[in-house]
């Protein structure tokens, strides 16, 4: 009988890809391995032995070649009669070559892992986050074992291989047809044993340290900005990485000031002679004290914006600006004295209405409007 086209069999065109075959000889050799076709093994298991037959010529540069220039006849030969039959490949053995790459089947695992990430917070005034600073900072870590190098084994000894899965790193786990590789619990994946394990880590490569780091805090930072320092988190695992750390940036809560992004905010109390008359006071900024005039008949909580007074972005962008809040305070412990001053004030202002007191009427015309309301 002759024999089906390989290329056919796969269902891949002549020109196809190393990637094409492999993906289509995966898929077919799932749909027709005789594991999973037990009602028609026979029928199965002969399709089967065609697929493969056709792949391992195929997937081989060589034998390619010979068979796209004389077809089967130049193959035949060099299938060492395991065309002849079918080999007996369990369907684990395809499920681990169709799914090897995702879950590591049948390859070696060293075991070599990254370090962990850390983070530290680091507080900050308002003046060091607007203006930048450089901190010192001591962080525990886990570092490299400077009695093993990291290996975990006594000085002068050396892990051996491992007697479970024998240097592997994984061991397979039969679940009736299904076959999965899993890390070694022995060894961990690393495929080594220590017999021997070094005094001061215990065998685990690494030891707890506290290092001390110097952080550079760039000029404006905020709260909840991260600085990440490259290699200074955990030590790796068998010669792995270490991971980074990040420093989490927190800001106190400043006597005088609050920010809200690149502008700061603060209140400044006036007396009620300053509010009417006006005047001229110094208002702290993060710089040092400025003259902020105060018009007169200012009224209490309007704000006087005092440009480029904030801050500079950390990422770039304009400076904030300072904005002040006037808050009128009314005096107390009044003298009999100034009592009857004020009292004469009041008089001398009642004729004014509206004229001396326009938010006051206002608001008791809106009171009066809205019983009005109601009662109508």
């Amino acid at each position: 009988m002759a024999k089906e086209d390989y290329y056919k069999l796969l269902g891949v065109d002549r020109n196809a890809s190393d990637a094409e075959i492999k993906k289509s000889y995966r898929s077919k050799a799932m749909k027709f391995h005789p594991d999973r076709n037990k009602e028609n093994p026979e029928e199965s298991e002969a399709k089967f032995k065609q697929i493969k037959e056709a792949y391992e010529v195929l997937s081989d540069p060589k034998k390619r070649s010979a068979y796209d220039q004389f077809g089967h006849a130049g193959v035949d030969g060099s299938m060492g009669g395991r065309s002849g039959g079918f080999t007996g490949e369990s369907f684990s053995d395809v499920f681990s070559d169709v799914f090897g790459d995702i879950f590591g089947g049948g390859r070696q695992r060293s075991g070599v892992q990254r370090g962990a990430d850390l983070r530290y917070n680091l507080e900050l005034s308002l003046e060091e986050a607007v203006g930048g600073t450089e901190a010192k900072i001591r962080v525990p870590v886990l570092v490299v074992c400077n009695e093993c190098d990291g290996s975990g084994a006594k000085k002068g000894s050396s892990p051996v291989t491992c007697s479970t899965c024998h240097g592997h790193g994984q061991v397979r786990m039969q679940q009736g047809f299904f076959s999965v590789q899993q890390t070694c619990p022995t060894c961990h994946g690393s495929g080594k044993q220590i017999k021997d394990p070094c005094r001061k880590c215990h065998g685990q490569g690494r030891v707890q340290d506290t290092k001390t780091l110097s952080v550079k805090v760039p000029a404006g930072v905020d709260i909840g900005d991260r600085i990440r320092l490259s290699g200074e988190g955990e030590a790796g695992l068998n010669g792995g990485p270490s991971g980074d750390l990040y420093v989490q940036i927190n800001v106190r809560d400043h006597a005088i000031f609050t920010r809200d992004g690149a502008n700061l905010y603060c209140e400044v109390p006036i007396s009620f002679p300053t509010a009417c008359l006006g005047g001229e006071l110094e208002v702290p900024t993060l710089d040092g004290k400025v003259k902020l005039k105060i018009p007169s008949e200012t009224q209490t909580g309007k704000l006087f914006r005092l440009r480029g007074k904030g801050v500079k972005p950390v990422r770039g962008g304009a400076v904030g600006d300072l904005l002040c809040r006037v808050i009128i305070e009314t005096p107390i412990h009044l003298t009999k004295d100034q009592r009857d001053m004020i009292e004469q004030l009041g008089q001398s202002l009642v004729g004014g209405g509206k004229h001396h007191s326009p938010q006051e009427h206002s608001w008791l015309d809106g009171v009066k409007s809205f019983f009005e309301k109601l009662t109508g």
